[in-house]
């Protein structure tokens, strides 16, 4: 996600001095007494883009009393340092491989490279064995039609092509999956997952697929632009946290790295020139698709007829029969609290 500089410069105060004050009355967030069931999850990313990325697939794999992390896939966004500045998917992949590593999955769990081009580029050649993106397609598709007691999540936090893709590839899927997308400013246009491929997200706004839309609204309280996360938080909370591993991990940006907790850190700083507020900071959209299937309490949502999205802005459908599930207004303090409190007490998401 890219984020833009908002108005809501007392977020990441309060949501600092929050964490602080659960974690040091021993915070444990609150789960109901049964026996909570971990969701089956596919991570669908472009983990090369920024840092949320690699912080939610982090908070997922730290995660495992509410996940069984399937496999992680990965298509091509823009690269760390530009809006518009095409990465190669090599590069996602990369990334993605880094953090599995260094949160000591990367032996267990299975990651493939998926779509370079966009959902128009590929869609007409999915007879063809090598088609653009079939590992992570194919993958994607093998689990969906897998048996077992619950609906598999797909949990992009990147453009659609690849769901998008298996859709179109075996439309079986529909009945056996439940997408949870982190993207789009609706109503309002121009957002950075949903600009890079809009046919793909049209596309599966017209399929009859549960869809949820985890909305971003860049500058605005009530999308995940809302969800901040403090640099004094980061740099007091993190260094050293996770597994330590016996082989060091090179980061992206350079140096060797034996945790995910220092690598962590190292990300967030490089973005700097990215922060805003004061204590400085910034937004972590994607990791609050991972938190609200740990708690739908808290965000917001309802149903919506599907809109579609033409000619640069949204169109509403009233009486269209598709639905979708829009979510908002998150929680600003329960979801850095519990991202910082998984990261201290982690349990490693597996296969089942």
């Amino acid at each position: 996600m890219k984020p833009k500089k908002t108005k809501f410069r007392f977020s990441i105060l309060i949501a600092t001095l929050t964490a602080v004050i659960l974690h040091s009355c021993a915070y444990c967030p609150e789960q109901p007494e049964e026996v909570i069931v971990r969701h089956h999850v596919i991570f669908d990313t472009d983990a090369n883009n920024e840092v949320d990325d690699q912080y939610a697939l982090a908070y997922l794999i730290f995660s495992g009393d509410h996940f069984a992390l399937e496999g992680v896939t990965v298509n091509a966004t823009s690269d760390p340092d530009g809006y518009d500045t095409f990465s190669p998917v090599s590069d996602h992949y990369d990334e993605a491989r880094r953090v599995m590593k260094l949160t000591g999955v990367y032996n267990d769990i299975p990651l493939f490279a998926g779509a370079q081009a966009g959902f128009n580029e590929i869609k007409d050649n999915l007879d063809n064995p090598e088609f653009d993106g079939h590992e992570a397609v194919n993958f994607i598709i093998e689990q969906s039609m897998r048996e077992r007691d619950q609906k598999l999540i797909l949990l992009p936090v990147g453009k659609l092509t690849n769901i998008a893709l298996a859709l179109k590839k075996e439309p079986a899927i529909a009945e056996r999956v439940h997408i949870v997308w982190l993207g789009s400013n609706y109503p309002e246009p121009g957002e950075h997952n949903q600009d890079w491929d809009i046919p793909a997200m049209n596309y599966i706004l017209d399929v009859d697929v549960p869809f949820d839309m985890v909305t971003v609204r860049y500058g605005e309280p009530s999308g995940t632009s809302a969800v901040m996360v403090a640099k004094t938080m980061v740099m007091r909370r993190l260094p050293g946290i996770g597994p330590r591993i016996a082989d060091p991990v090179t980061g992206r940006h350079g140096g060797e790295f034996l945790t995910w907790g220092d690598y962590a850190v190292e990300l967030y700083v490089k973005y700097q020139s990215q922060m805003w507020g004061d204590p400085q900071g910034r937004a972590l959209f994607d990791m609050a698709a991972v938190a609200i299937l740990k708690n739908p309490n808290w965000a917001e949502n309802y149903e919506h007829p599907a809109p579609i999205f033409l000619d640069g802005q949204w169109v509403e459908r009233p009486d269209n029969p598709r639905k979708i599930t829009i979510w908002e207004w998150f929680d600003i303090y329960a979801i850095p609290a519990d991202f910082f409190y998984a990261m201290d007490n982690y349990v490693i998401a597996r296969r089942p």
